[in-house]
């Protein structure tokens, strides 16, 4: 059984303290592994019998058979990088290895299409379009998808800022956030903590809070007004970016066409500067 997506499928119909449990399981599958009900209970804020039944909606028979399914996972569970070179082998033993690799990102993306709720695509563009200001975060992988965000979105619109940890003061960013204000966090598994802790921070701010992940389970997920979980197999989070470039791309195209007046003016004063020292 793959237990994380075993979770993810099973989400939808758990009680309010078994999606505690579930949320729990998926970033501290290590404790489970090595702690007994009660005392889970106690960390989570859940009763001992609500961890028993979240184990029976796992089609569980228990919690040991839980702990014993997460040891063994533990065990043998391979790094996602080495998730990511073993997809690429398996491409590479078929004709045309760039159309496999292409191939595999484009079915990502189509799954994405299917899975992505389009009335939450919706919200998050008209918040986008709306709001006086947005903060935009995104740590490791995810900061190189916050920086062309940022970028593209300042394109169209104007009053975009990415939240650089090397020279920005954080707190001086967010004491700008308003209920007028959109905060937008991109955030993948392995959850790099000052994400999640700054659009906490950003949520108790009463900005807007949209959240781009890779599942409704992920820690920002609670701190969020708008998720748009980016669902892909269990592999490398590499194998993530295509299809995290593609929403993004058709989060700026939403934007561009939300105030079109608002477009041809920024696009205008692009325009206007003399670029002929500047580019080829």
């Amino acid at each position: 059984m793959d237990l994380q997506q075993k979770v993810k499928e099973v989400f939808p119909d758990l009680s309010t303290g078994q999606k505690k449990v579930a949320k729990y399981l998926l970033v501290q599958s290590h404790t489970f592994a090595v702690t007994s009900a009660q005392k889970l209970g106690e960390e989570i804020g859940v009763s001992e019998t609500t961890i028993i039944r979240f184990c029976y909606s796992l089609g569980l028979s228990g919690f040991a058979e839980l702990q014993k399914l997460i040891r063994n996972q533990l065990i043998y569970e391979n790094s996602s990088l080495q998730e990511y070179h073993t997809s690429k082998l398996e491409a590479a033993n078929q004709p045309n290895f760039m159309a496999q690799v292409m191939g595999q990102d484009i079915r990502s993306i189509e799954k994405t299409i299917q899975q992505l709720s389009d009335d939450d695509f919706s919200k998050a563009v008209d918040k986008l379009a709306e709001a006086e200001n947005i903060l935009i975060v995104g740590h490791r992988l995810s900061y190189s998808a916050a920086h062309w965000l940022t970028f593209t979105l300042r394109l169209v619109r104007e009053e975009v800022d990415l939240y650089r940890p090397d020279t920005d003061d954080l707190f001086l960013q967010l004491s700008k956030m308003t209920e007028n204000s959109v905060f937008l966090a991109i955030s993948f598994h392995r959850y790099v903590k000052e994400t999640v802790k700054i659009t906490e921070m950003a949520k108790r701010a009463g900005a807007i809070v949209i959240g781009l992940t890779d599942s409704e389970l992920a820690p920002i997920a609670e701190f969020t007004d708008i998720l748009l979980p980016i669902s892909t197999p269990r592999t490398s989070t590499i194998d993530t970016a295509p299809v995290l470039f593609s929403v993004l791309n058709s989060l700026v195209a939403g934007v561009s066409i939300k105030d079109e007046q608002r477009f041809k003016e920024r696009k205008a004063m692009y325009d206007a500067f003399n670029q002929d020292d500047y580019f080829f």
